[in-house]
């Protein structure tokens, strides 16, 4: 399992991890699992279908091989918009130039005034004075004409320009559909692998989720929807996107160049609480240590980073490049974890308000919110919840706490999809119905081999009277050992 609870220090944030060339090795890949690895992500934007289920067979090898639980997350390219190629591999765009956006031309024929581009309703989807972004927003173009299938720009901000650079739209606008052809048959590979996490990038509405919902389950995934904010149109509907989905990523990276670096902290902060109070687990993703690409240690500034959105309630950190081609996966995981353990030690990161002057939805809501409540007054040692779906773990996990909440369940895809909840530590476990002892304190027994408990120690055990029913979590019990 994820978690030695004779350890002591218990990190509560989980750490997400992008698989690459650099990932391959299994000395390595074992190393990145011992210092704290949670979830894997599978960046369907590189490579191929068979790539990506060898990746994520061996990570399941080696997952049994260690004993440790991990998710897989695939990460959707979505419409990603780019411009084509040139002849020359790259061109230098100065200030005051004249640089045509063409989706008539051919992809790979770019010049010094002319490129094309993967978006054909480009021109349909722009006016006189809009701001073009290219590569991160390096690069600026101010809209001037457009005419049939080419937007002609000048560049406002120049620099070197090289093959295949992503495109934005300043303040969103495009109209770029989540799905593409691409990511529809991606979507058949995710479910075959039986990924427990599918991201969808670039989404705009509850709808892209629905959508995205339905086409995977029509598949046979069974997993949870990660629904990507990195368009300035989701942000404006955050709230619906978030009530649609099991999880949100915040993607910085195309967001920032949408919306402006200046807003981001602000947008960043905003989305976390907004997902922590409708229930919804939260990913903080892109860039988060990317000195260490290179480098073996952070820089201060990507420890404070983590650090805030971890004191935020984030649920999980994410790394990309620093893992997939990085130069030290294994020692980034260890930073990253280290920096949560120390910014999760501060009290903010241990009280909370959450839905306290708010109705419940149901049964399973109140007993967990109860649960935690009477945890955190009482002073109980560790909570137990037995779970099928994992759901009642979840909404524990909504209140900033110390105390870890044990997710027992017979189902391994529960145990998998519990590894991306806050302060949630999955165990995978059945009753023994040949037993007279009662399923509780089965339970309990599990949790003395990985916890060192004293006399006068409380537990504190949430379980439903229906045996494998889901959303049947009705009862609560507090034991004391003696």
């Amino acid at each position: 399992m994820n978690v030695n609870l004779q350890a002591g220090d218990l990190r509560r944030t989980k750490i997400v991890a992008t698989l690459g060339p650099a990932t391959d090795d299994d000395d390595v890949f074992r190393k990145m699992l011992k210092h704290g690895l949670d979830v894997v992500r599978v960046n369907f934007s590189h490579g191929s279908a068979q790539d990506h289920l060898d990746r994520i067979e061996r990570v399941r090898r080696l997952s049994r091989e260690t004993g440790q639980y991990v998710g897989i997350l695939v990460d959707l390219q979505g419409p990603k918009i780019r411009i084509g190629k040139f002849k020359e591999g790259k061109v230098t765009l100065r200030e005051a130039d004249e640089f045509v956006l063409d989706a008539g031309l051919g992809i790979d024929l770019g010049d010094q005034h002319y490129v094309g581009i993967t978006y054909p309703p480009l021109a349909d989807d722009v006016n006189a004075g809009d701001r073009l972004l290219l590569d991160d927003g390096l690069i600026e173009l101010m809209v001037t004409s457009t005419k049939g299938s080419k937007v002609t720009c000048k560049v406002t901000i120049g620099g070197v320009l090289s093959n295949s650079k992503g495109l934005n739209l300043a303040g969103g606008g495009l109209s770029a559909a989540a799905l593409t052809d691409k990511d529809k048959a991606d979507i058949l590979t995710a479910a075959k692998a039986g990924a427990d996490y599918l991201a969808i990038s670039f989404v705009t509405s509850a709808a892209d989720v629905e959508l995205a919902r339905k086409l995977f389950r029509e598949a046979g995934g069974q997993g949870f929807i990660v629904s990507k904010i990195e368009r300035a149109e989701a942000v404006d509907k955050h709230a619906e996107i978030i009530d649609a989905s099991d999880v949100v990523m915040i993607a910085r990276g195309d967001l920032a160049v949408e919306i402006g670096d200046a807003e981001l902290p602000a947008i960043q902060k905003i989305l976390i609480n907004a997902a922590r109070e409708r229930n919804c687990v939260c990913i903080t993703a892109t860039q988060m240590m990317q000195s260490m690409v290179d480098s073996p240690i952070p820089t201060r500034a990507e420890v404070l980073d983590v650090a805030n959105a971890v004191m935020d309630g984030t649920d999980a950190v994410m790394l990309s490049a620093e893992t997939a081609v990085g130069s030290h996966p294994d020692k980034v995981i260890e930073a990253m974890a280290r920096i949560c353990l120390g910014a999760e030690r501060h009290r903010l990161t241990r009280t909370s308000r959450h839905r306290v002057d708010e109705p419940l939805n149901d049964v399973e809501e109140s007993i967990a919110m109860g649960a935690m409540y009477i945890a955190n007054h009482l002073g109980v040692r560790a909570i137990l919840a037995l779970t099928e779906s994992g759901q009642t773990a979840k909404l524990m996990s909504r209140i900033s706490s110390g105390i870890p909440i044990m997710a027992l369940s017979r189902n391994a895809a529960t145990v998998h999809r519990v590894t991306l909840y806050r302060g949630v530590y999955p165990v995978l476990w059945d009753i023994d119905r040949n037993s007279d002892v009662a399923p509780p304190f089965q339970a309990l027994e599990v949790l003395k081999g990985l916890l060192d408990l004293n006399s006068g120690d409380s537990v504190l055990i949430t379980f439903g009277d229906l045996e494998g029913v889901e959303g049947n979590t009705n009862m609560l019990k507090i034991v004391t050992i003696s």
